[in-house]
């Protein structure tokens, strides 16, 4: 499948927001809230947090359901195939729509099959050490993998994740080369990161990488993020330390199947934004440095677009192919 252009997604969400009311009342019964991610990382820790909002302003369950592998298509997949009735959404990063259909076959259209509702959060990539490796910084890291090509093992969150992408432009700018181990998401890599099982991993910031940096069992040596962190003062950025093609932080939204009538994409919206001010779902995402966001459908459209084309470009000038 191409990838899609900066034109056709903001054309496609042109033609959903241009779609006929229809009458219907929402929700109608249980709305399904898709998490393409295993559970306990920050994707799910967050979507339930949102759920339990949402469901209380609409009277009815918001159930979530993990669906998580392949860097987040399947549980995009079963997003894509749902009727646009706004009775199943999805909280995932954006990555799906803008990275995975560059680096091998979906079976999707991300700019048909999918309407934007709401942005959630930026989250910010860790790129940790383990127990595995001695070095004490970046610096030491880039030397090391200099020294020791093909020796370290670099975890991430799945092929076609940002963490992915960011391993391989950074191999690609230093001129190293790193062993790549791909996750079907953040939990279990976690818990392989504290058994030292892999020398480094790029994770989103999720409160049990903070515990660990706190404690010792993991070194933070760098942070993708438009600035250092609060809470990590002393970690550069990737832009800092000379690779700002490298810089990433993932974007999180809710999204509907394609297709989704004006009414309810405005009455979803106005949900998730409204979820977004509570202190509550607030704290969850601060905890860990993630920052909430919100806004409109047509402002997340944007953004997604903007990405795509940004990503694009990254994924060219390193000849990341599909594994």
């Amino acid at each position: 499948m191409s990838h899609p252009s900066r034109r056709a997604l903001l054309a496609a969400a042109a033609a959903a927001l241009a779609l006929p009311v229809r009458a219907q009342q929402w929700p109608g019964r249980p709305v399904r809230l898709i998490v393409p991610y295993p559970t306990g990382g920050i994707s799910d820790l967050i979507a339930r947090a949102m759920a339990e909002r949402m469901a209380a302003a609409i009277g009815q369950p918001v159930v979530v359901e993990n669906r998580a592998g392949a860097s987040g298509t399947i549980g995009m997949e079963a997003l894509a195939k749902a009727a646009p009735d706004g009775q199943t959404l999805a909280f995932s990063a954006i990555s799906p729509l803008v990275l995975s259909p560059v680096l091998g076959k979906v079976s999707y259209d991300p700019t048909r099959d999918f309407t934007p509702v709401a942005s959630v959060m930026v989250s910010p990539v860790l790129l940790l050490a383990t127990q595995a490796i001695t070095v004490r910084d970046f610096k030491e890291f880039l030397q090391r993998a200099r020294d020791w090509p093909d020796t370290i093992r670099w975890a991430t969150s799945g092929l076609g994740s940002l963490g992915h992408l960011m391993l391989e432009e950074i191999q690609a700018t230093a001129k190293v080369r790193f062993v790549h181990i791909p996750y079907k998401g953040g939990s279990q890599q976690i818990n392989d990161a504290l058994g030292a099982q892999f020398e480094v991993l790029s994770a989103n910031a999720a409160p049990a990488l903070v515990d660990s940096i706190r404690s010792g069992r993991l070194r933070p040596l760098a942070v993708g993020a438009p600035r250092r962190l609060d809470s990590l003062p002393q970690v550069p950025t990737l832009a800092e330390l000379g690779f700002p093609h490298a810089n990433f932080a993932s974007h999180f939204g809710i999204f509907a199947p394609g297709n989704l009538p004006l009414r309810l994409l405005d009455r979803i919206n106005s949900e998730v934004n409204a979820a977004l001010e509570d202190p509550a779902v607030r704290a969850r995402m601060l905890v860990a440095e993630n920052v909430p966001t919100g806004g409109t459908a047509r402002d997340f459209a944007h953004q997604i677009a903007a990405e795509a084309d940004s990503t694009l470009a990254i994924v060219r000038s390193v000849g990341i192919r599909a594994e």
